[in-house]
């Protein structure tokens, strides 16, 4: 199947910039969407930002203007730039693909990478 490896998280004064990585490995025949969400302690997970296999993107109303979302097809990589973070970006970052293979297709999810934002 799918293993999903997060990487980039830490911890950043408010105003300053991260930028989470997800490298997607196994036998691999397509990966129809990519995305980034985050869930906060006592809070629901939540979509943050997704990519289409044809590029299309989207984002939650919180983070238009300062996430971006990118996709590296050839290497099957996920990026998020982060900037003009605020301490309410705090969170677990998690990658989610969907994705098909010999085994099907799932839409299994990352480790999660910690991001805190110090005020």
């Amino acid at each position: 199947q799918v293993q999903l490896v997060e990487s980039g998280g830490g911890l950043v004064q408010a105003g300053g910039s991260l930028r989470l990585s997800c490298a997607a490995s196994g036998i691999i025949f397509s990966i129809h969407a990519m995305g980034w969400y985050r869930q906060a302690p006592g809070k629901q997970r939540e979509l943050v930002a997704s990519i289409t296999s044809g590029g299309r993107t989207t984002y939650v109303d919180s983070v238009k203007g300062r996430f971006t979302i990118s996709r590296d097809s050839a290497k099957n990589t996920l990026h998020q730039q982060m900037n003009s973070l605020k301490p309410e970006d705090t969170a677990v970052y998690y990658c989610n693909v969907d994705a098909s293979g010999p085994w099907g297709r799932r839409s299994p999810w990352g480790q999660g990478t910690q991001v805190t934002v110090s005020s």
